[in-house]
């Protein structure tokens, strides 16, 4: 749909080996970031971007966890469905397995494990998608451990390289990225890497090839995290938490549900009467009070 982006993947596969022994029995993306599960803050971003229809992929073992945390989203106002990844094959794997979901039309994927604060820029180059690719960068000061962005003088994208022991930026891509439907074409079309897997890299800058890519750079106001080992983990529980303190709630599915009208006020007061009485609802119950009517 021209102009348009109704549909959003979360990919919440892989082992988790960079959080062992965390993740011995628990999915990565079900692991607790400050007071919520990791995955409630990817949902909650497309949620904000106004995307009702999400795929979760993860794999077969933890598909059904997050079946049962979620359900179809209908207490939300969206639609979830879900796949499983059998092994980690790649990052546009996931294009693959969703390509009935996507049907043609636009998508967002964002990764299970990515975490945004301060969405204003992403929401900005979000409504102004047309189609081929759109991608965000990060300056970092490890880049080798990211997929790299070399820029121009106009901070136009010239090169994407993953993971470079001779970074030519400090612009590391997030994992959070819109395409066009031919997204699932140009996927099967690429090769695997020495690693044996699909590179979101590689698709990237098939993308970049045909000219048909777009990089957004973020500034100050935008923090992003990559929640792969137990520091990044403890940063964003930090950042959350103070976050917390100055009254925002990043990753609250039910107040983004409520914001963005997908749920309506009677609706959010049923979902709070069924919740335990412990700090999540007390907030919820702010939210209510300051809208209630």
């Amino acid at each position: 749909m021209r102009g348009k982006v109704r549909k959003g993947i979360i990919l919440a596969g892989g082992s988790g080996t960079r959080l062992h022994p965390l993740t011995l029995e628990v999915s990565k993306q079900l692991l607790p970031v400050y007071d919520k599960p990791m995955i409630y803050f990817p949902l909650s971003t497309l949620m904000s971007l106004g995307i009702r229809e999400v795929l979760i992929i993860a794999t077969p073992e933890d598909m059904p966890k997050f079946a049962s945390l979620f359900g179809d989203g209908s207490q939300l106002g969206i639609k979830l469905s879900y796949a499983s990844q059998p092994e980690p094959r790649g990052i546009p794997e996931a294009f693959l397995i969703g390509e009935t979901f996507i049907g043609g039309e636009n998508v967002a994927l964002i990764l299970g494990d990515n975490i945004f604060g301060g969405e204003e820029q992403i929401q900005a180059g979000f409504e102004n998608f047309e189609c081929g690719a759109m991608i965000f960068g990060y300056r970092v000061s490890n880049p080798s451990r990211y997929g790299v962005v070399e820029v121009d003088a106009d901070g136009r994208a010239l090169s994407i390289v993953e993971k470079p022991s001779t970074p030519k930026s400090d612009w590391a891509v997030t994992g959070f990225y819109v395409y066009g439907p031919k997204v699932v074409e140009m996927t099967r079309a690429l090769k695997p890497s020495a690693r044996g897997e699909l590179e979101i890299s590689d698709l990237n800058q098939t993308w970049l090839n045909e000219g048909k890519l777009e990089l957004i750079r973020f500034d100050d106001r935008q923090v992003w995290f990559d929640v792969g080992t137990s520091d990044s983990m403890l940063n964003a529980s930090n950042f959350i938490a103070s976050r917390g303190a100055e009254g925002i709630r990043p990753g609250c599915i039910e107040e983004t549900a409520y914001r963005m009208g997908f749920i309506d006020h009677g609706q959010l007061k049923c979902l709070i009467e069924k919740m335990p009485h412990n700090r999540y609802r007390e907030q919820l119950v702010t939210v209510l009070a300051e809208t209630d009517v």
